[in-house]
């Protein structure tokens, strides 16, 4: 990842809490770390053409600098397949190299109508080629702020807001090309815990650039869930779609978790 202009915008340039786009308000522990491998298989719009198909492989490793405040850094690996007619070769290589850090406000508390609240700054820099569209060819600038709230002992309702300052939402051909002005961000999901060791969720995200402009935009939905292997290691599944110009029109992601 939000109906456009109706739902508070939030975070889709980078992704939280693996499988959903939605970042949530925890940090990973002081001087621990926590690793998210993910890979992606999307179906591309037609205003993508000549590129039909993507995959994404990502790696984000994340560490717990302060009990507060965690660092982290994620680079995508990508394979992006053009339609033979075009004669446009296909592409593969890496991506644009993401550096991340999430400072955690307030945590949430029993018995009180406060949700935690966490605040994230990110940094993209152009690490990939982007005459294959493989990199944005500019550096991201990004800020979002993430509520997070139990309505139940097993349901999670968590909200993203962000604006992007300066740069696109690009990975690989998915995203917005805007690289002029502000990209407002949004998304929202909710979780429920079914047992110790399963946890489902849907969520919707989107992004919009600052004229408002619904054909350059981003719209998705994502319904995915975990598998708890273990209490560090689980093991992250989802079905996404979505519409206009930035989103898949449809893909499948699988992934693990550990925590160390």
């Amino acid at each position: 990842m939000r109906l456009l202009l109706m739902l508070p915008f939030a975070a889709i340039v980078a992704s939280g809490q693996q499988p959903f786009l939605t970042d949530d308000a925890d940090i990973a522990p002081q001087r621990h770390f926590h690793l998210e491998l993910l890979n992606e298989y999307d179906f591309l719009q037609k205003t993508s053409y000549p590129a039909v198909r993507q995959n994404t492989t990502r790696f984000q490793l994340t560490f717990g600098l302060t009990d507060k405040m965690e660092v982290g850094l994620d680079a995508p690996l990508i394979f992006i397949d053009n339609a033979t007619p075009s004669g446009t070769p296909n592409a593969f290589g890496g991506g644009d190299l993401d550096f991340q850090a999430k400072y955690r406000i307030r945590t949430e508390r029993a018995n009180s109508r406060w949700p935690a609240l966490t605040i994230g700054m990110y940094i993209e820099v152009p690490t990939g080629n982007p005459r294959n569209q493989l990199g944005s060819g500019i550096a991201d600038y990004w800020l979002n702020g993430i509520v997070q709230k139990k309505l139940a002992s097993r349901i999670t309702y968590r909200l993203n807001s962000g604006m992007l300052f300066s740069g696109n939402t690009l990975t690989g051909a998915v995203g917005l090309r805007t690289t002029h002005g502000f990209v407002f961000t949004g998304s929202s999901s909710l979780t429920i815990k079914l047992s110790e060791r399963w946890l489902v969720g849907g969520e919707i995200a989107g992004a919009l650039t600052h004229r408002f402009e619904l054909q350059k935009g981003q719209l998705q939905v994502l319904f995915g869930g975990k598998y708890a292997l273990s209490k560090s290691i689980g093991l992250d599944f989802a079905a996404t779609g979505g519409k206009f110009e930035g989103s898949p029109r449809a893909g499948g992601l699988f992934g693990i978790s550990i925590d160390f």
